[in-house]
């Protein structure tokens, strides 16, 4: 199964309170935080609600 790279690249100050779980689901912690996430349907729909905070990379 292939794999996404996905960075913070905005606050989440001011976020309510399903961004900031969904961010902690996904494992980012800080601006400038990267992981590497699978790349299938439930992930992408939490990259989805989150989509004005991150920035998605292929690999």
């Amino acid at each position: 199964m292939s794999a996404l790279k996905v960075t913070q690249t905005k606050s989440k100050i001011g976020s309510d309170k399903t961004q900031l779980d969904t961010l902690r689901s996904l494992g980012l912690r800080r601006i400038g935080h990267t992981v590497e996430v699978k790349d299938n349907p439930q992930t992408r729909g939490m990259l989805h609600r989150v989509r004005h905070l991150i920035q998605v990379h292929d690999d």
